[in-house]
């Protein structure tokens, strides 16, 4: 009960280390989402007024182009839909609601979840296939227009020059913790209902040309990185939501600092000087082209600086054991698996057959330290180092035989002495060299014998087979020897009386 105890602690420190981050997650992917509703009534405004101006000013072209707006909405709507079904799978696929957080699922820290899903399974590529169909359709309905096709953002970006990803699907998802997926998703669609705002705005120039005008605009974020480590930067791109590559008439300042523009977008960069949640506020400046006048819009936007944090977890016992490999978990938080290095002083470590799995193996009882580095973290773990506890004797390798009656046919099947390991997580086995056994036979004097080995020898197999109802056999100075040990040890005794 103890040792089981000291499991759940463990488990419970380890989810605890970066709880602040995985939560981060879910607040950018919910700010996102708030985004995208935004977005999603402007499109649904603009569509209605391309409807009005193609019944106003009805033309062949109008009705191609208003058909292409209500087009362009179904399709965005499609992909966005699809998009959360695959949110709906990965929420269900990471143990469905946590009652504790009913928004977030119950194992957001699971990496092995995702890699399958999105890389292993395919899921990953037959996304990037829809991304790019959806953008050609889109692409389509814009006519190829420069312009138009300048502000479609959904998209599939090259691979970075220093990866080890072989493609799209292994740099979006290998590793990445179900949390973290979320927003990942949450940015995709949003840069649907971005693509369809630009089309749409192509759509309304061919039917109305520069009649059509918006008189409401809200800022729109959207960050490089979905969180970021202590002593990175913090990178986003800060836009009018429904912009147009050819806007002039607007500024954008960022905590009082004016952002340079290139086709309307502002890209704001700060470095992340402390851990916790950074706040900053987004102010854009327009010319109203219904109204002529300037108008400010702003928004309060913020974001999670986590720190890198390594935990280090023994997957079976509290301890380490003399003379059995010892499974041991590492994670370092924010650190690719590549990075992180683990030493060991006090005991010997090697690597375990999988991602933060390793063996360790001592041979001398004391105590050992872990130290894991990497992302420019070092941190250190003291373990106490143990020999195999006290197996239990027992007759003829049965853990039941703990001594007292026993009949006289099964008393003499019993062949030897063992030593059997009790509630032991590992796989050991303990062998005994050698005992004295002592045979009290009814009405007569004991008499006590030497045994070398496990097994009866000698005349304690005489002395065995003599047996009867009503003697009795005291097995004592039971000695073994168990795993990494040099010295045998001495396990008491235990005796029976035949019935």
């Amino acid at each position: 009960m103890i040792n089981l105890m000291y499991l759940v602690l463990t488990a419970l420190l380890a989810l605890n280390v970066s709880a602040e981050v995985m939560n981060a997650f879910f607040s950018l992917d919910k700010g996102m989402k708030d985004s995208r509703l935004i977005v999603e009534k402007n499109n649904d405004a603009m569509q209605a007024a391309i409807v009005k101006g193609a019944a106003d000013y009805p033309s062949t072209q109008a009705e191609e182009y208003k058909n292409r707006a209500i087009q362009t909405n179904k399709l965005t709507a499609e992909f966005v839909a699809y998009i959360d079904g695959i949110r709906n799978t990965l929420f269900e696929k990471a143990g469905g609601q946590n009652p504790k957080v009913p928004d977030q699922p119950r194992d957001i820290r699971n990496k092995d979840i995702t890699t399958k899903m999105f890389v292993n399974d395919g899921l990953g590529a037959e996304i990037e296939a829809k991304i790019m169909d959806t953008r050609e359709q889109l692409k389509k309905l814009a006519d190829e227009d420069a312009v138009a096709v300048g502000g479609i953002s959904l998209d599939i970006e090259k691979l970075p020059e220093v990866t080890k990803a072989k493609n799209w699907s292994e740099l979006k998802f290998k590793q990445m913790p179900v949390s973290a997926v979320f927003p990942l998703l949450g940015k995709i669609q949003s840069d649907a209902k971005s693509s369809a705002s630009a089309v749409l705005n192509y759509c309304a120039t061919k039917v109305q040309g520069e009649d059509l005008k918006f008189d409401k605009f809200i800022p729109g974020v959207a960050p490089e990185k979905n969180y970021i480590i202590l002593g990175e930067d913090f990178k986003a791109d800060v836009f009018l939501s429904a912009f147009s590559s050819k806007a002039d008439n607007i500024s954008i300042n960022v905590g009082g600092r004016s952002l340079p523009l290139k086709e309307g977008i502002g890209t704001f960069t700060e470095r992340a000087s402390s851990v916790g949640e950074r706040k900053y506020n987004v102010s854009i400046n327009i010319k109203n082209p219904t109204t002529g006048k300037t108008e400010t819009v702003s928004k309060e936007f913020s974001y999670e600086v986590g720190q890198r944090s390594i935990a280090v977890a023994l997957d079976k016992m509290n301890v380490f054991y003399i003379g059995v490999p010892n499974p041991m978990s590492v994670s370092a938080a924010g650190v690719p698996s590549s990075q992180v290095k683990v030493t060991a002083s006090g005991v010997n470590v090697s690597a375990g057959g999988g991602t933060g799995k390793y063996i360790v193996n001592a041979t001398t009882p004391g105590e050992a330290t872990i130290t894991v580095s990497g992302g420019g973290v070092t941190q250190s773990f003291p373990f106490r180092v143990k020999r195999i506890p006290d197996p239990n004797p027992r007759l003829g390798g049965n853990a039941k035989n703990k001594g007292g009656s026993m009949g006289n046919g099964e008393f003499k099947a019993q062949g030897g002495v063992s030593a059997i390991l009790e509630g032991f997580d590992f796989d050991a086995k303990c062998d005994v060299v050698g005992f004295e056994m002592t045979y009290l036979a009814k009405r007569q004097d004991p008499i006590s014998r030497q045994n070398s080995g496990a097994k009866w020898s000698g005349d304690v197999g005489d002395f065995i087979q003599r047996a009867k109802p009503g003697d009795a056999y005291f097995f004592d100075e039971v000695k073994c020897r168990c795993p990494g040990e040099i010295a045998a040890r001495n396990i008491g005794g235990i005796s029976y009386k035949i019935k």
